[in-house]
């Protein structure tokens, strides 16, 4: 037993050793960002200041020692289930004339990308000693990852949606409670997304110090868009190392689909530096804070939001609640007004036609927020050439959304 217990241990430590090699060749770097151009900033009560700079120090000591990036690179590959699939999607590349890949964040536990970040922030508030965790869902995908790592670290769990989310995402709030979490319904504004972050705000500000607020997406104030886009960077990571596998050096295109922006910025932010990759933020067209929104603070940055003349927030609609944001992350507000990123627009009805073309073609059910990214590519296939490669970034699963999609038939 002695003997067996000596090769356990050996074992453990050659892989954490591979791990640390490994992330010290992807050359993930980070950063203490507080703006991107005249965006990001943290706009918020002077309350909430004191456990910013709390978090902010957190992240840059304890996040980045080799004993807590060991211990994520460890939960990611046994319990999270990365590195996630690049898939060659040989139906849709013959139909298309150009390869096609899929990026499989569906594959992840839970369904979807979220748990990325969900991972790095519940182990930081551990690590903080914080006993309570909340967070602000939309398409349930952030609260049930949030939940799942909660119950994994043995963390008080509370998740704020809107009530309008809970009708269209009935199946993630049961996940929620099973794994334990309180689902906090809102019945204020719109009864999205929004809304649920407006209230997980309030609770933060009331109960800062026992509370760690696990935010879903790279928004927010500082240093909210740097930490959540660092904790999803791997998805670009491992797609420039897979795509070697077939023989590729790099992508022409990436595309992804934007509501606050986390998919996205996990794929874009490796390849951000190499001006021959193209990359496409794809945004609900109902609410689409880049292509038609302006300048202004929400949610504690500067970005572009939905807004009118008197700075009041706009209703936004979407088929998928996870884009049914009237803002965006301000690293992609910097990003198009640089040029460096493209953002386009897609229809429900755009979605949907994406949504079936997928499951029916490849076999994979996408989320509805993924289906955006397909449609995209659908629309566009005209305009590339033979030979071009185009990595989507499929975000999430479908499960969630089968209830709406045949209410749409």
């Amino acid at each position: 037993m002695k003997n067996r217990k000596t090769q356990k241990h050996q074992t453990l430590d050659a892989r954490r050793q591979t791990l640390r090699l490994l992330r010290l060749r992807s050359g993930q770097v980070r950063s203490g960002q507080t703006h991107f151009g005249p965006f990001g900033g943290q706009y918020v009560a002077e309350t909430l200041m004191p456990a910013l700079a709390e978090l902010d120090e957190a992240y840059q000591t304890i996040a980045q020692s080799e004993s807590f990036q060991i211990e994520f690179d460890i939960i990611s590959q046994d319990y999270i289930g990365r590195p996630t699939p690049l898939y060659h999607a040989g139906t849709l590349s013959k139909k298309f004339g150009f390869e096609v890949f899929l990026k499989r964040e569906d594959l992840c536990h839970t369904g979807a990308h979220k748990v990325n970040n969900t991972l790095g922030q519940c182990l930081l508030a551990k690590k903080m000693g914080k006993k309570r965790v909340i967070a602000e869902t939309g398409a349930g995908q952030h609260g049930v990852a949030t939940a799942t790592l909660c119950a994994k670290l043995d963390l008080e769990c509370d998740v704020y949606m809107g009530k309008e989310d809970m009708k269209r995402q009935e199946p993630n709030v049961h996940r929620m409670r099973l794994l334990g979490a309180r689902v906090i319904p809102v019945t204020s504004g719109t009864q999205t997304l929004k809304d649920a972050l407006n209230e997980a705000l309030r609770d933060w500000v009331t109960n800062v110090e026992t509370t760690f607020y696990c935010l879903g997406t790279v928004a927010g104030p500082y240093p909210y868009p740097m930490m959540v886009r660092d904790f999803q960077s791997i998805i670009g990571r491992e797609t420039k190392e897979q795509l070697k596998n077939y023989g590729i050096k790099k992508p022409d295109y990436l595309v992804a689909c934007i509501g606050g922006g986390s998919n996205a910025m996990g794929l874009f932010h490796a390849f951000i530096k190499d001006k021959s990759v193209k990359m496409i933020g794809v945004e609900a067209a109902g609410a689409a804070s880049i292509s038609v929104g302006t300048k202004g603070v929400f949610h504690g940055n500067m970005t572009y939001l939905l807004q009118d003349k008197q700075g009041q927030i706009q209703p936004t609609h979407s088929i998928s609640a996870g884009l049914d944001y009237p803002g965006v992350g301000p690293e992609h507000a910097y990003l198009n007004d640089v040029g460096r990123v493209k953002y386009a627009r897609v229809t429900d009805a755009e979605a949907l036609k994406a949504f079936h073309a997928l499951t029916e073609l490849e076999g994979i059910i996408p989320a509805l927020e993924s289906a955006h990214a397909i449609a995209f590519v659908m629309k566009n296939y005209k305009k590339h050439k033979k030979g071009d490669v185009v990595v989507v970034n499929l975000s999430g699963r479908g499960d969630k959304d089968l209830e709406t999609v045949i209410k749409c038939k």
